[in-house]
């Protein structure tokens, strides 16, 4: 009998160990990620980390550097992945860093997002609805905040992407004699051009959804997007560049990760979860307002992705149970 117990004592052992070990396909494996330097990417970033630790990956302290160096620390190897890669945006950033021969965008993490140019409401009701319309010197001058008599443009900060596509339609619109492409630290930017709209004056900006800007600055109520003339995109790119009827001359974009083609391989329950996760760009963005209105610290943004999961409890327990089952 006693025999009999100890046996049955090690089958279960046995039986359990794989299930057990299942739990946690990642375990002994460090992943290296990267980020940008931004605050308002930090929350989907930290999804994915939890969900990766969940799964019994430790995760080395992300890199922080802008979009374009990103895609070149994964295509050079010094980094796993990437989070928030613009599938149009920063195509090209993703060729000229080695492209499918050494990575790959796996999944689709946010849906949707959205960049353009924006007036303030009155500016637009006035009759300033398309961007080809600031190559009028006297309509140019209304957004002139240094004084020179050109408009000035709250831009893009170079290395993200989107100063690519701005600089291009600026020459394309015929629009280098009247705008001026503002491009410095964008929080800094942005935000003198929202004490300029709260002192009454015209404001011309570009911005990107999610991000907490289009909270302050409502589109429909405060300000509105302007329509390009017809779509040019840089570096050959193509897209649909219209967003309920308007065509914003910035391709809406899906934001993917991109990961390292051997990782991926030798990570079946990672490329399962990045395959599988979706963050809502809705909670993105009131995440975002949170971090704008002082919820800024890093416990801060930990507690708002734990408030996530809480809320999504049953599709996050399935991307990690699909991981789990990859690594079978």
């Amino acid at each position: 009998m006693k025999h009999f117990m100890i046996t049955t004592a090690l089958v279960l052992s046995f039986g359990a160990t794989p299930l057990l070990a299942n739990e946690k396909p990642g375990e002994g494996v460090t992943v290296r990620p990267v980020i940008q330097p931004a605050l308002e990417e930090m929350f989907q970033a930290r999804i994915l980390f939890r969900a990766l630790q969940d799964l019994g990956y430790t995760i080395a302290d992300p890199q922080e550097v802008l979009a374009q160096t990103a895609h070149i620390a994964v295509g050079a190897g010094d980094v796993d992945f990437f989070t928030n890669s613009w599938n149009t945006l920063h195509d090209p950033f993703y060729q000229e860093a080695g492209g499918d021969a050494v990575m790959t965008k796996v999944g689709t993490l946010v849906e949707g997002a959205l960049q353009g140019y924006l007036v303030d409401k009155a500016s637009y009701d006035s009759g300033i609805t398309d961007l080809s319309m600031l190559k009028d010197p006297a309509i140019a001058k209304r957004f002139d905040a240094d004084g020179d008599g050109k408009a000035d443009l709250a831009g893009c900060v170079p290395g993200w992407g989107c100063e690519r596509v701005i600089e291009h339609e600026l020459t394309e619109y015929g629009l280098r004699d009247t705008v001026n492409h503002n491009q410095g630290e964008y929080n800094a930017i942005i935000a003198d051009s929202i004490a300029r709209f709260q002192n009454g004056e015209p404001i011309f900006y570009y911005t990107w959804t999610p991000y907490w800007v289009s909270g302050e600055l409502v589109p429909g109520r405060d300000v509105e997007w302007l329509t390009v003339p017809y779509t040019s995109l840089p570096d050959g790119a193509t897209g649909e560049t219209t967003y309920k009827g308007k065509n914003l001359g910035f391709a809406v974009d899906n934001l993917r990760v991109v990961a390292r083609n051997d990782f991926l391989e030798a990570n079946p329950a990672a490329k399962a979860l990045f395959e599988l996760a979706k963050v809502d760009i809705i909670d993105i963005s009131a995440e975002n307002k949170q971090i704008a209105e002082g919820e800024d610290s890093s416990a801060a943004i930990d507690g708002h992705v734990d408030a996530w999961i809480t809320a999504h409890q049953a599709e996050y327990d399935g991307w990690l149970e699909a991981a789990r089952a990859a690594a079978n």
